[in-house]
């Protein structure tokens, strides 16, 4: 066996391995060893792929090794929890960023050594090339700077309104008309003046485009972004992988794109919406108010106390949490164990309840409850706890808000009409954590708090939790 052979031997063990692993990364339970399986895999693809040292400098990939290293430990070190959603995003962006330098590295290769030596000296023909490089730089700047700006949205840099002006999805039309026709000189022209201006052209282009693509998304749809933006970065991989000819590139980019797609369609689904009304409706770009009836919702906020929250859960004997941002934000998700733990010695059953598109990623609240040691037989999907939520004696909202809007059932003029939510509302009592009275992320109001058996316990959810989890313990000190 050839050394060629030996090198794709690997590669596709290393692709067996990141199938495996990202089977398990579906359950809770084996995540984290799906997620070790996955990482050897790439171990075994990084190792190979040195070794081959027709495709690499030691130079330059030992100083990318130590900056990389130090970059991911740092990020591993500092970055909190609730800053994970934009973590996600700005690491999407820099893998999208590597495609589109790896396509850039490619076509500088072929404008230094002509056609006729680059096809000499390296397998394949211009179009298939040529079209190779256009997507990786097309895909990878898309994702680049629209991960950005889902970045600067979610870390707070930008407000969590969709930002729209009059022509814009023409303007974005357009744009990609010139990124094709951009490519399509690049590729087919055999004027190198003509060729560099076609690549320039659909190179800026590209990165112009993702800004604008990703402005008319609301933060409510951040998750779905994301997860679309994930998928785009492994496009944007698997076409850096035709271009280098990289088998397992193309193998792990196909796996990222593939379950990126899928997974988008799941939180589209959840929230009863199209791929397409969450990328260009503008969803939450309303004023404040719109989709609530004419902006007037009867009712009236109902505050409670830490003290009085502890004497109804007190004699609770079914809980259930619904956990949101608000939770991420307070760091909240160690006193949700804690105090889930001391209603259950009370004698109370406690179910935590997850919706597809909690939070400002997909799988946001779960990543919080098993850092925190949430058993999993005890997170409850949105379908499983409906049906239940009615026998209900208490339901713990931390921080949720379109999620748990009865608005999405009973109001045709809100936004979220016909998205499917958890019924809350349908709890004996329902007790509402949340830092002030303002809407939420996505600016809508929400009709559950009006509601007679809801009531409010105003403050930072770590604090207030703590509080009623301080009641429970001096009771049994008592």
């Amino acid at each position: 066996m050839n050394a060629a052979s030996l090198i794709n031997f690997a590669y596709i063990v290393a692709s067996i391995l990141f199938i495996l692993g990202l089977k398990m990364l579906g359950r809770q339970a084996s995540a984290r060893r799906g997620n070790l399986i996955s990482a050897v895999g790439m171990l075994i693809a990084v190792v190979v792929t040195l070794l081959d040292k027709q495709v690499v400098n030691f130079t330059w990939i030992t100083i990318g090794l130590v900056v990389g290293t130090v970059l991911g430990v740092i990020c591993a070190r500092v970055v909190k929890m609730t800053s994970m959603p934009e973590m996600v995003a700005l690491l999407n962006g820099f893998g999208g960023l590597a495609s589109l330098l790896v396509g850039w590295a490619e076509y500088g290769k072929i404008r230094a050594y002509g056609w006729d030596r680059y096809l000499a000296e390296f397998a394949g023909n211009p179009v298939f090339t040529g079209s190779a490089i256009f997507l990786a730089v097309l895909i990878g700047g898309v994702t680049f700077t629209g991960s950005v700006y889902a970045f600067a949205k979610l870390a707070g840099l930008l407000g969590g309104k969709p930002l729209l002006f009059r022509g814009q999805h023409l303007l974005n039309a357009l744009m990609l008309g010139l990124i094709l026709a951009g490519g399509g000189v690049a590729i087919f022209a055999s004027d190198p003046a003509l060729v560099l201006a076609g690549f320039a052209t659909y190179l800026v282009v590209s990165l112009v485009l993702g800004w604008t693509f990703v402005m008319p998304i609301g933060g409510g749809d951040m998750p779905v972004v994301i997860s679309l933006l994930n998928s785009l970065s492994g496009l944007a991989a698997s076409a850096a992988g035709f271009v280098i000819s990289n088998n397992v590139l193309i193998v792990a980019g196909c796996l990222v794109g593939t379950s990126g797609v899928i997974l988008s369609v799941i939180m589209c689904k959840a929230m009863n919406r199209s791929l397409l009304n969450v990328l260009f409706s503008g969803f939450g770009s309303g004023a404040p108010g719109d989709g609530d009836g004419g902006g007037v919702i009867q009712g009236e906020l109902k505050p409670i106390s830490p003290e009085d929250s502890f004497a109804v859960l007190e004699a609770a004997r079914q809980v259930v949490f619904i956990p949101g941002y608000g939770m991420a934000v307070s760091q909240a998700q160690h006193q949700v164990r804690e105090l889930a733990d001391l209603l259950e010695q009370n004698g109370a059953e406690v179910r935590f309840a997850i919706h597809p598109v909690a939070g400002r990623m997909p799988g946001h609240m779960n990543v919080l409850l098993a850092e925190a040691s949430v058993p999993y037989e005890q997170l409850v999907e949105m379908d499983a706890i409906n049906p239940m939520m009615a026998s209900m004696d208490v339901a713990i909202v931390i921080g949720a808000n379109d999620v748990v809007n009865p608005a999405a059932a009973r109001d045709k003029s809100s936004p979220i009409y016909g998205m499917p939510i958890i019924n809350a509302h349908e709890a004996r009592t329902v007790i509402c954590l949340k830092r002030g009275k303002g809407a939420g992320f996505s600016g809508i109001e929400n009709h559950l708090f009006l509601m007679p058996n809801t009531r409010m316990l105003y403050g930072d959810a770590k604090s207030t939790l703590q509080a009623v989890v301080s009641e429970f313990k001096s009771i049994a000190a008592g």
